[in-house]
């Protein structure tokens, strides 16, 4: 499978990593909560970590792989307070004043 589209998350937070398996078609996401958050991948996307706070999303199809990037960005969408969760390598966050 030739990859034309890619996407990539980053993962901001202590403790908060990805990790593929079974050739990509499985991403495993620990995320703070009380136990990994597991989403399978769908046929024409292929999922590569190249760090466990970085995620590629690639594949032939640009919708299918945009989709899945929302939809593990949804996991733990970035907060405007701190700044932790998933977003997108080119995407800036405002960051809103505390008290």
């Amino acid at each position: 499978m030739e990859a034309k589209f890619f996407r990539f998350l980053k993962i901001v937070g202590v403790g908060f990593k990805a990790r593929a398996e079974s050739e990509g078609r499985l991403l495993y996401l620990k995320l703070g909560y009380s136990h990994e958050v597991e989403l399978t991948v769908p046929p024409a996307v292929r999922v590569f970590c190249f760090k466990p706070n970085i995620v590629c999303c690639t594949g032939i199809d640009k919708q299918r792989v945009h989709q899945f990037a929302a939809a593990v960005r949804s996991c733990k969408p970035p907060e405007v307070y701190k700044g932790k969760g998933i977003m997108y390598i080119d995407e800036v966050i405002q960051r809103k004043k505390g008290k």
